[in-house]
């Protein structure tokens, strides 16, 4: 950036420094793209947290990125996942590196995607609030001031503090920050459920509230819980416990009967009274740290990219916490894009592979609400036919392993593949596990670095071809582990891009030329 302001139009601005703004940043500033993070938040990550656990797709993603490990020996693996009743998911049969769930508060996953950001080289800027956007041919021009909580005037206002009145006379109020502009290529918005950046665009974000007076608490508990997910619903109440692992838990709690505005008061009490209905028993809570309400919206923009601007994460897509997807997408939703961003910025593809990401992932948050939305009206369910309909889908997910393999793929996002181009091999769009190499390697360590991988058949001393040549700072080549005779090229977010039966050099090279570069 230089003294006006203005930045490369090389460059990418990312609004929003949750996960997946991170994970976003962190992809392109490996991929040699300059990233600059605007986020209005200070810098400190907060431990409040919603989200808690990483699904198997996610957890896929951040091996590639060399981060599932380092979060695996933080977090706590569970096998079986509970949603509501008796319904619960066994992923000891995925066919995934991650046959679990990995519980996981959300500030863990957010320090480890901000330290590969900051190694990566990307360019933070805490206490910037983006003001207003206006695109052309060329690039994006980005309107930022200095945010409210930035300049001294922001106030806490969650419920179950003590805000008292010390009698000091008021501050004078502080003069209007100065704005600047910058300039970049692209602008992405990852900046939440109320996103400046989208509705710069004019973007609409249809939908409604699908459960309201939901209550937050993170507690201290007087008796430990017997499952690691602690998660019930009744007729009248659901409730969900968490633990951070140090030492609190969260609770996310509903009572049918005590519905009110997202600002009325909270107090212990109520938090305990929710958790016996649900649960049975309140654990006996203690020494809450913080507690708040909140509602939970179904809402997803009819479009990811308008022009030069994108969005991604909740800025794109909310929903329901049933099933914990809500952080999951939103990662997987950077994890598709960064790539392509990063193609796009160097000139190796068309802009109109950007137009892949509004055709790949806004089906998957449409199938999210729709999943998500299903799980927390069953839930809910409190008349004796909408109980009984909650029992039905219960014994068929459990019993009909069709129906089973299709719920679990949904809920971990391993199940979903992307739509191919007419003509193209049976294997174009579908997620590739995690599959040995010959070299005694494995796919998601060769993906590392944002490369793609092409797998041929063949030991390495047969099948040797310079494949890589002048692209072996974004193309890996390895060969098969196994048998197999089909030539496979895996984008850098672990889905096919191309394949072929016969795997002849000629028809090897123009598929390269086409999706590498």
């Amino acid at each position: 950036m230089n003294g006006t302001g203005t930045q490369d139009t090389h460059s990418v601005i990312v609004v929003g420094a949750g996960p997946t703004g991170l994970l976003l940043a962190g992809d392109l500033a490996t991929a040699g793209v300059p990233v600059t993070v605007l986020d209005k938040r200070p810098r400190e990550i907060s431990n409040l947290s919603r989200a808690f656990v990483l699904h198997a797709r996610t957890l896929e993603e951040l091996d590639a990125r060399d981060l599932a490990d380092r979060l695996e020996s933080v977090g706590r693996p569970l096998e079986n996942l509970q949603l509501f009743g008796r319904l619960d998911l066994d992923l000891g049969g995925l066919h995934s590196r991650f046959r679990h769930v990995l519980v996981i508060p959300q500030y863990e996953v957010e320090k480890a995607l901000l330290e590969r950001a900051e190694r990566a080289g990307v360019t933070f800027r805490y206490g910037t609030e983006v003001t207003r956007l206006a695109q052309d041919a060329d690039g994006v021009t980005v309107t930022v001031a200095a945010s409210e909580k930035d300049s001294g005037k922001g106030s806490g206002k969650d419920s179950g503090k003590d805000g008292k009145d010390s009698g000091a006379p008021a501050p004078a109020p502080a003069p209007a920050p100065a704005t600047e502009r910058l300039r970049a290529a692209y602008v992405v918005g990852a900046d939440g459920l109320h996103s400046t950046v989208r509705k710069s665009v004019g973007l609409p974000f249809p939908g409604h509230a699908v459960i309201r007076s939901v209550v937050l608490a993170d507690v201290r508990l007087a008796e430990e819980p017997e499952a690691l997910l602690t998660v019930n619903a009744t007729g009248k109440a659901f409730a969900f416990l968490a633990p951070f692992g140090d030492g609190y838990h969260r609770v996310i709690g509903w009572n049918r009967d005590r519905v009110v505005s997202d600002h009325a008061p909270l107090d212990l009490d109520e938090v305990k009274e929710i958790t016996r209905l649900a649960l049975g028993r309140d654990f006996g809570m203690h020494d809450p740290r913080w507690m708040s309400r909140f509602h939970s919206d179904e809402r997803q923009a009819p479009a990811y990219r308008v022009g030069r601007v994108l969005l991604a994460g909740d800025a794109a897509h909310v929903h329901s916490p049933a099933g914990g997807q809500g952080m999951n997408t939103g990662l997987q939703d950077a994890a598709n894009l960064g790539w392509k961003l990063a193609q796009v910025v160097h000139g190796r593809a068309d802009d109109a592979l950007l137009d892949s990401y509004q055709a790949e992932r806004h089906p998957v948050g449409g199938a999210v609400l729709r999943s998500s939305g299903g799980i927390v009206r069953l839930a809910m369910a409190h008349r004796p036919w909408s109980r009984g309909l909650r029992a039905a889908v219960a014994g068929v997910v459990d019993s009909v392993a069709p129906v089973r393999r299709r719920a679990t793929g949904q809920v971990t996002g391993v199940g979903y593949r992307y739509p191919a181009p007419r003509g193209a091999h049976r294997f174009t769009g579908m997620r590739v596990p995690d599959v040995a190499l010959a070299d005694g390697g494995r796919l998601y360590a060769s993906l590392r670095g944002g490369r793609f991988v092409l797998i041929t058949p063949g030991a390495p001393e047969t099948a040797a071809h310079p494949y890589d040549e002048g692209r072996k700072d974004r193309l890996a080549v390895e060969h098969w582990a196994s048998d197999r005779r089909t030539a496979v090229l895996v984008r850098p977010d672990g889905y096919v891009a191309w394949a072929s039966d016969s795997a002849d050099p000629a028809g090897v090279e123009a598929a390269l030329g086409r999706h590498v570069g």
